[in-house]
């Protein structure tokens, strides 16, 4: 799990049409959306951590795959296709309770389709932390869940598949870099002004739209928060502003990423996913 440092350290069933209006139930949209594509919370994610010259993101980087991964469950939930199972006397915590499939209507995007098929195909009710592992490709739980590998749930080339889908939407282009004995597909940045949009949202959103409570923030911007973090991309993401900016957004930040997450999510508004993806990463 990645760690917030100071900058130079390093340490039930709906109408068809309910579901065709569960993608415009999203009041958290930011106000600067004039002319831009809509992006969803995987491609926010894979866009801010990316080198834009070179195309690809840091080789150190090993929390991005399965940060993608949170990020299109939280955007399911968002959408209102899941959503965690009910709070009972046995299961509180976050990390304990099942994933359910609330719609299974089409997002319209491939990657949070075929999710949807994986969870409403499943013989078994899984968590959220389950949910990402498996997706990613593996189950650290499989000797005590007795769950198994179960690849058919591996969600294949996500990377790959998002930074396609930012392409087509003209925010990144394809390009080649040769390393020594191979060639490695890169997808560097062509619309910088829609990099730089999305750095001020985050950027913006811990200092100028700053609410001072965890609770009243936006689901969306709570979301890419909480995803950068687990992507290990937040610190690049606000490594652009100015030293005091940097530690006022980092201590803002660390407030909100380490609050805890049950308490947070018993105060509804419709977070609970959200803060199950960040006690899963927190714990693993």
């Amino acid at each position: 799990m990645t760690t917030l440092t100071r900058r130079g350290w390093r340490g039930d069933k709906k109408t068809e049409s309910e579901d065709a209006s569960a993608d415009r139930e999203l009041p958290d949209e930011d106000s600067d959306n004039s002319k831009a594509p809509r992006l969803t919370l995987m491609e926010e994610v894979l866009l801010l951590g990316l080198q834009d010259k070179e195309g690809y993101p840091s080789f150190w980087n090993d929390c991005l795959s399965p940060g993608l991964r949170g990020g299109i469950l939280i955007e399911l939930a968002l959408r209102g296709r899941i959503q965690l199972e009910p709070l009972t006397a046995r299961k509180k915590r976050l990390l304990d309770r099942k994933v359910l499939l609330k719609s299974g209507a089409p997002t319209g995007d491939v990657l949070l389709d075929e999710t949807l098929r994986h969870i409403k195909a499943s013989e078994s009710m899984e968590t959220v932390q389950t949910w990402i592992e498996l997706l990613t490709g593996g189950c650290r739980e499989k000797e005590r869940k007795g769950l198994g590998w179960k690849l058919q749930y591996q969600l294949r080339n996500v990377r790959e598949r998002v930074a396609k889908s930012l392409v087509e939407k003209g925010i990144l282009t394809t390009g080649k870099q040769s390393f020594l004995l191979f060639d490695v597909t890169t997808h560097p940045v062509c619309d910088a002004a829609e990099k730089q949009r999305l750095l001020r949202k985050l950027q913006d959103g811990v200092l100028e739209r700053w609410p001072g409570d965890v609770r009243r923030m936006e689901r969306r911007l709570l979301a890419l928060l909480v995803l950068a973090h687990a992507s290990d991309v937040l610190e690049k993401a606000l490594g652009g502003l100015e030293d005091a900016r940097y530690e006022a957004a980092m201590s803002r930040a660390r407030d909100v990423l380490e609050a805890d997450p049950e308490l947070e999510a018993a105060q509804g508004r419709g977070t609970e996913l959200i803060w199950a993806v960040l006690a899963a990463f927190s714990r693993s």
